[in-house]
């Protein structure tokens, strides 16, 4: 075979091609396997291919960017953010480029319009390539579905958080209540569910109420209390309308019931055990006699007893003598004069001081915290 034979050229131009050049160039060079040279190649080389103009539709609730048919939260913190976020979904590098670097430098022509220049380099076929490009993205404000249901008011279940018993809940509670909800929508617009939200938390003087999105979300909400705090849950269904099929439309109430001792408290039991203080509210009540130190547990149906001191009321006193096994002598916290108290069993004799609390019907010591 002569050199002449072996030899290739571009079908552009019909300058030599040099063939273990070509052979060595990667599959993706679409263009190159057309056999064009290098000048050829480059002269129909498009190294950025990015839009005239991007308009955009922002909601100025919450920032959600409109695509398609749906709005999308993406992280941005002001409209630059966004318009870079933008440029970047729209434009498009060449296939064959290699070790492509961009540079953006945004411009704040206004407040609705920004100004991107951005400059890209890379190698393509062994040669260093650089190519600036600027697109204007127009900017405008809105109100996405989710915004407009919040601002509507609109919420599917409610969550009522109550005590049982005489009991209220407290300002701690409420507000914790208050932190698990907003978990629980956080965890779930994670996923991008756009449809979870809050529409409304109020504290009542019987309890906290919320107004949340979806039913889905209340029974997850009322659970995780009542894994929180203890207690109970009830729902109960409300017919609020019929949809455009005719279907009837519900709204669910979620009762959440915490139950009627915190933890902390302590209580009098009706039975001749002496006081105890709450551990645990879970299931059952659960905590430690304070006469003796013994474990106490029973079910709330059957707890009849009364809140007459909490461990926030406790004071620390000097343990001034150790009678026996069953007593001890400690300051009382009010007055000063030396007092035998029960000796429970997780008393430290050898203590200078022992936490105690005050009730109508002695001093008892409290185990450590």
């Amino acid at each position: 075979m002569s050199d002449t034979e072996s030899r290739q050229f571009c079908p552009e131009c019909g300058d030599p091609v040099d063939p273990d050049a070509a052979a060595s160039r990667p599959d993706r060079d679409t263009a190159n396997r057309a056999g064009l040279c290098d000048s050829c190649y480059f002269d129909r080389f498009d190294f950025v291919d990015a839009p005239d103009r991007i308009e955009v539709l922002v909601c100025s609730a919450c920032g959600a960017v409109h695509r398609g048919e749906r709005w999308v939260h993406i992280d941005a913190n002001d409209h630059t953010d966004v318009a870079i976020d933008e440029v970047a979904r729209a434009l498009t590098v060449h296939i064959d480029a290699e070790d492509v670097n961009w540079e953006i430098d945004p411009e704040q022509v206004d407040d609705t319009t920004v100004r991107m220049h951005s400059e890209f380099s890379g190698f393509v076929r062994g040669h260093h390539v650089t190519e600036t490009v600027t697109v204007p993205v127009k900017i405008a404000q809105g109100t996405c579905d989710r915004c407009g249901r919040i601002a509507g008011d609109y919420y599917a279940s409610r969550v009522q958080v109550r005590a049982a018993g005489e009991r209220t809940p407290e300002y701690e509670e409420n507000q914790r209540a208050r932190e698990i909800a907003e978990d629980v929508v956080s965890a779930m617009e994670a996923t991008g569910d756009r449809e979870a939200f809050i529409t409304e938390a109020k504290e009542k003087p019987e309890g906290l109420d919320l107004k949340v999105s979806t039913t889905n979300i209340g029974k997850r909400i009322a659970n995780k209390l009542v894994e929180e705090f203890g207690g109970t849950v009830s729902d109960s269904e409300t017919l609020v309308t019929e949809d455009e099929d005719g279907d009837e439309v519900y709204r669910v109430t979620f009762a959440v019931h915490l139950p009627p001792h915190r933890p902390g408290a302590v209580i009098e039991p009706d039975d001749d055990g002496g006081p105890v203080l709450v551990k645990t509210v879970r299931g059952n009540c659960k905590g430690v006699r304070l006469k003796t130190g013994d474990a106490f547990e029973r079910a709330f149906e059957d707890l009849d007893a009364r809140t007459v001191a909490s461990r926030d009321d406790a004071a620390e006193t000097t343990l001034v003598a150790v009678e026996d096994e069953h007593a001890v002598q400690v300051l009382d916290p009010e007055t000063y004069e030396a007092k035998t108290v029960s000796r429970p069993d997780y008393v430290d004799p050898d203590a200078d001081t022992l936490p105690v609390v005050k009730t109508r019907s002695g001093i008892y010591v409290l185990p450590d915290a």
